[in-house]
């Protein structure tokens, strides 16, 4: 009698879908349960025929897309631009808010996977997430370092921190301060490096100033008073992203600071939101559209199996403002 799929369910004491996600490396898997189904097919000397693959020549045609935080400008128009490229190419598109929340991460996670998507675009920040190990699913992370095999699509942080640092040197700042979110792994640090590399040539002492990105913005008016309070001599800042910019913005009016006469300014990302608000603001413009769209045509050939690079970098530029100098 032939051995069939129900069988291997009994006896790795899972269910026929369970044995079918194995095999065909979809959704959340543990590893114990995947060590089980194996043990089971090897047992009873199973072997999947095409009936028992079927899941993997169907798609969902759903995508899940994963951010820290939708309220922020950056992150914003990342989901607006993803979710309306994957709905024109006729994607459902089933989005988590996941703020810097671990726990609520992997919650989002294991209902993505649940729902048994074709793949996932990741732009959180939170670490040790053990659910992506086994996720055995096509997903493409943005701006953010996972694993090996999760390509990841990003701007040049690395040019971006340079322009902005040499800029502010150009026109004349000496004492330039960096702020910064805190860093998950190596990846994150690429910013810091390029602004220590830059100022290190320059014969200039490098300051990183940490802030926390989910902070409230009463919060971070606090830190950014201290930091001006420890490093009063500042001419230059640059920040981490927009809205921290324009929070110190405020906070340099408040001590009766003139920008860019007295401390010059350069912000990070140029988002479309943050640009109509604050227009003059100087800032590092990221490709924020055409990360959307690399990291769909990426994700698209993971689904599709093909073969695709480790990383992808795109270059941003300079955006120039009021809140710093003209040449």
């Amino acid at each position: 009698m032939a051995i069939r799929l129900s069988d291997v369910a009994k006896e790795a004491g899972v269910s026929p879908t369970t044995v079918s996600r194995v095999i065909n490396r979809r959704g959340y898997l543990s590893q114990k349960t995947i060590h089980n189904v194996e043990a089971a097919m090897r047992k009873l000397n199973y072997h999947p025929n095409a009936s028992a693959k079927h899941l993997q020549a169907q798609k969902t045609m759903t995508i899940g897309i994963l951010v820290p935080s939708i309220s922020n400008p950056f992150f914003g128009q990342l989901t607006f631009d993803l979710e309306q490229q994957l709905f024109q190419e006729g994607f459902n598109v089933l989005i988590g808010n996941a703020v810097h929340d671990p726990q609520k991460e992997r919650t989002y996670l294991g209902r993505l996977l649940g729902h048994e998507v074709d793949g996932l675009i990741v732009a959180t920040h939170n670490k040790d997430i053990p659910e992506y190990a086994n996720a055995n699913l096509p997903i493409v992370s943005i701006d953010r370092f996972i694993r090996t095999d999760i390509p990841n699509v990003s701007s040049d942080n690395v040019q971006g921190e340079r322009m902005a640092t040499e800029a502010l040197i150009k026109r004349g700042a000496r004492y330039i301060i960096h702020t910064d979110s805190i860093a998950l792994n190596k990846h994150d640090t690429l910013r810091e490096e390029a602004y220590r590399e830059v100022m290190n040539q320059h014969h200039r002492d490098p300051i990183t100033y940490q802030v926390d990105f989910e902070a409230l913005t009463e919060e971070k008016i606090a830190t950014f008073t201290k930091m001006l309070d420890q490093y009063p001599e500042t001419d230059g800042i640059v920040a981490s992203n927009d809205t921290d910019a324009c929070v110190i913005y405020s906070v340099l009016l408040s001590r009766g600071l003139r920008v860019p006469e007295d401390v010059q300014l350069i912000g990070y990302d140029g988002a479309q939101t943050t640009q109509s608000i604050f227009p003059g603001l100087a800032t590092i413009e990221q490709p924020i559209q055409k990360m959307a769209t690399l990291a769909i045509q990426v994700l698209k050939k993971k689904i599709d199996r093909q073969e695709v690079d480790e990383e992808y970098v795109l270059p941003v530029r300079l955006k120039e403002g009021t809140t710093i100098k003209q040449l």
